[in-house]
């Protein structure tokens, strides 16, 4: 699995969200929905989610294995920060 693609949408404003992200994988999937997410410990993703009707959060999409959920969050964090310097430089 190669992620080929990674667009991302920077919100604006003091909000713990910080962007949605899509990503493409082997130029044949998209997933979009994907959350950055500002927490205590710093940036993380967080996966397309749904509310149940008990009102709980519940991923309607992820990664099966943790190191694929570190590879995936690793590259999105790292065109956020690109993406991030590039709008303080302009």
């Amino acid at each position: 699995m190669e992620i080929t693609d990674i667009r991302i949408r920077r919100l604006e404003g003091n909000n713990k969200m910080k962007a949605i992200v899509s990503i493409t994988i082997d130029d044949e999937f998209v997933l979009h929905d994907i959350k950055v997410v500002d927490g205590e410990k710093g940036l993380f993703i967080a996966m397309p989610s749904k509310k149940t009707a008990d009102g709980e959060y519940r991923d309607i999409a992820h990664p099966i294995k943790t190191e694929t959920r570190n590879r995936i969050q690793k590259m999105i964090l790292e065109r956020y920060a690109q993406e991030e310097e590039l709008a303080g430089e302009g």
